[in-house]
C-alpha cells in the first residue's frame, strides 16, 4: 500500500506554475520522511472530463482514470493541490471527480438518509491557491471551495481527517512570502505523515467488485450490468 498520493490538479503543466512547486514540496517532505508517496498529474492524463449522461448511462473509464482510481484506494492519505478559479476548483479536477467518484465506487446507498463512504479509513488534505485575500473569501464566498470540496466531496465518500492549507492573495507574494509557503507546506507534510499512520483504510467488496468491472477491456462485459447497478443507487 502507498502511504500519501499527492494530486497535482493545475491544469496548465508549465512549471512555473506555483501549485506545482507546492505539490512536489509537499512530496519532497514525505519521502525525506522514509514514506512511500506518488505524484499523480492530472494535466498528463489522457481523459474525458465530462461526466456526458450523468449517472443513468455507463461511461467507459480510460486506462488513466482506472490507474488513478486505483492509486487512490491503495493510500492512506490524499492530498489535492489545485488553484481556486472563481470560487471552485478547476475543471480538470471537478471532472476527475465527476468520473472517479460514482455510486458504488466512491459510495453507495443503503436506505439511510446519508450513503456510506466506500474511502474511509484514508485521510486527505488540500492545498489550493487563490488571488482573493482570505477576509473576502470568507465573507463574500463562504469558504465554497473547503465546504465543497471537504464536507461535499472528501468527508461524503468516507475520508477523515480532512485537513486544509489555503495560499492567499497569490499574485501579490514575494519571492520571500512565497518561500514562506513552501515551508508552512512542508510542515503540513510532515504532520500527514502522522496521521497517515494511524489510517486504516477499509477495503470494501462492492469498491473492489467496481474497480474490476471498470478496468480496460471489462467495460464491454460488464456495461449492462453497470449501468443497472449504477440506475439502481
Amino acid at each position: 500500500m502507498r502511504d500519501i498520493l499527492v494530486l497535482d490538479a493545475h491544469p496548465d503543466p508549465s512549471p512555473e506554475r506555483f501549485g506545482h512547486a507546492l505539490a512536489e514540496a509537499y512530496a519532497d517532505e514525505i519521502r525525506r520522511g522514509g514514506a512511500p508517496v506518488g505524484v499523480l498529474r492530472l494535466s498528463e492524463l489522457s481523459f474525458d472530463p465530462v461526466l456526458r449522461d450523468g449517472l443513468g448511462v455507463p461511461q467507459p473509464w480510460e486506462a488513466d482514470l482506472h490507474e488513478a482510481m486505483e492509486a487512490i484506494v491503495r493510500s492512506r492519505w490524499v492530498t489535492m493541490v489545485f488553484p481556486t478559479w472563481w470560487a471552485g476548483p478547476p475543471a480538470l479536477l471537478k471532472g476527475f471527480i465527476d468520473r472517479v467518484l460514482l455510486p458504488g465506487v466512491g459510495y453507495r446507498h443503503e436506505g439511510k438518509a446519508l450513503p456510506t463512504g466506500l474511502l474511509a479509513g484514508r485521510g486527505a488534505r488540500i492545498v489550493t491557491t487563490m488571488d482573493a485575500p482570505g477576509w473576502w473569501y470568507t465573507l463574500a464566498h463562504r469558504r465554497s471551495v473547503h465546504a465543497s470540496l471537504i464536507q461535499g466531496t472528501l468527508r461524503y465518500v468516507g475520508f477523515g481527517p480532512v485537513r486544509s492549507t489555503t495560499v492567499y492573495t497569490l499574485r501579490e507574494l514575494s519571492e520571500a512570502q512565497r518561500e514562506q509557503k513552501l515551508r508552512q507546506v512542508r510542515a503540513a507534510a510532515r504532520k500527514d505523515l502522522a496521521r497517515a499512520n494511524a489510517c486504516q483504510p477499509v477495503h470494501d467488496e462492492v469498491l473492489a467488485d467496481a474497480l474490476a468491472m471498470r478496468a480496460p477491456g471489462a467495460w464491454r462485459a460488464g456495461d449492462q450490468r453497470a449501468g443497472e447497478q449504477i440506475a439502481g443507487d
